[in-house]
């Protein structure tokens, strides 16, 4: 019952996020279409997101709270916070790092590995749009934690509201900023967002008696367990971010809108996906963790089978919905000012290859959070690389016959192996 409450929590919080998003969308399409300006900020995202994702929001959050909620259910919550103490120090230390490295080499990053296929204008516009997108980077390293926090104490108000305030950042920077700043205006808006993505949650914190350790003690013995858990992880995401540099990459060599396209195609995809696969997965991970500390297998595999059964129930009918609808959805909303009709068939080719893996992309969220709850972090890192080298190749083959809704068709062929092949792993360690 509980699970069931917090998954609903999940899906309006999301669903209210997808709003925002879908609004933000709609402001940036019409202010910016589907241009070569866009297709820069698009891609000078890429490797932020990459460090992001590794250090807070996926990688590090996902291995990491199954450990915190151990350390809350046998040692208290002075424990629990000592070690995000730890972790969330740790982690800036690393973040901020690699902010220096991105600031110093953006040039031959962007020039030989994000978009290689950019003119040399375009290239220089996405280097100097990545060097600011890490003041963000900075700011949600820390603000993935403290979700990966909150939610580990079963509370998910405030770190699903954090998205939605993301969002509106970002609507304020291409309502008010764009007109002065042109694309800065919208990366201006993300470091607002990621101010008030932090900042929402903070009142959680103090509500659940956070107190601040100022220590790395990386040699602490559960320092040593995340660090053992989250290696896998990183390795994990990093061959799953592949595939969005990848697409870039690929998309960078074909004509103008083709990033962007992709982009708003994703969105279109993950918008149903968010609230359906990733409230559901968000909610499991804190439950299938608590019942893999008591040893309790038999309702880990009841929970398992029942929240596969619901997510293949709701996924498959709003895929075949969304697939109907897709394109005078898109005419009705993003079309006008600087958004055409050419940007709608652009958008449309791709939301069509995309939709089809919304099930795809759900069940490998509830799988690979299946694992980590277990504390195996090695099958999903293997899943992850087949599906970045499958992705690669199937772009090869699609790219050429299909053009930028190869991209698309790749990416949900290779999620959806990848998800078959989690579940029939589970099934074989009589887990599902």
């Amino acid at each position: 019952m509980k699970l069931l409450r917090s998954s609903l929590l999940l899906a309006v919080l999301f669903g209210i996020d997808k709003i925002f998003g879908l609004g933000r969308q709609v402001l940036v399409g019409r202010i910016y279409g589907v241009t070569a300006a866009l297709d820069a900020y698009n891609a000078s995202n890429n490797l932020p997101d990459l460090v992001v994702t590794l250090l807070s929001g996926g990688a590090l959050a996902v291995a990491f709270i199954p450990l915190l909620s151990e350390a809350l259910n046998r040692e208290g919550r002075d424990a629990s916070w000592q070690l995000f103490s730890r972790v969330t120090n740790l982690a800036f230390v690393i973040t901020a790092a690699l902010a220096l490295i991105l600031e110093l080499f953006a040039g031959p990053l962007v020039r030989n590995i994000v978009a290689p296929g950019f003119s040399p204008g375009q290239q220089n516009l996405t280097i100097s749009l990545m060097r600011l997108n890490l003041i963000a980077m900075l700011i949600f390293c820390i603000s993935g934690l403290v979700m990966a926090g909150l939610q580990t104490h079963q509370h998910f108000l405030l770190p699903g509201l954090a998205p939605v305030f993301y969002n509106v950042g970002q609507i304020v920077g291409v309502m008010f900023l764009s007109e002065r700043f042109g694309i800065f205006g919208l990366a201006y808006g993300v470091i607002l967002g990621a101010v008030l993505h932090l900042g929402i949650q903070i009142p959680g914190l103090a509500r659940h008696g956070f107190r601040w350790t100022p220590s790395l003690d990386w040699r602490h013995p559960t320092m040593i367990r995340v660090a053992r858990l989250m290696g896998p992880r990183v390795l994990n995401i990093a061959a799953i971010q592949t595939i969005f540099v990848t697409t870039d990459n690929y998309a960078s060599h074909l004509y103008e809108g083709a990033v962007s396209a992709i982009a708003f195609g994703w969105l279109i995809m993950q918008m149903p996906q968010t609230v359906i696969g990733t409230a559901i997965a968000t909610a499991l991970l804190p439950t299938l963790s608590e019942l893999v500390s008591r040893g309790d297998s038999a309702t880990l595999k009841s929970t398992l089978r029942k929240t596969i059964a619901v997510l293949l129930a709701l996924t498959v009918p709003v895929t075949v919905l969304a697939m109907i609808l897709v394109r005078p959805a898109v005419r009705l909303v993003f079309e006008g000012r600087a958004f055409t009709s050419a940007g709608t068939d652009l958008v449309v080719a791709s939301a069509l290859m995309f939709l089809p893996g919304i099930a795809g992309h759900s069940l490998v969220e509830i799988a690979v959070r299946t694992f980590y709850a277990r504390q195996n972090a090695i099958v999903p890192l293997v899943a992850a690389a087949l599906t970045a080298a499958l992705f690669g190749g199937l772009c090869f083959v699609l790219v050429p016959l299909m053009g930028h809704s190869g991209i698309a068709l790749a990416n949900t062929l290779a999620f959806t192996a990848e998800a078959i092949g989690l579940l029939w792993f589970l099934r074989r360690q009589d887990v599902l």
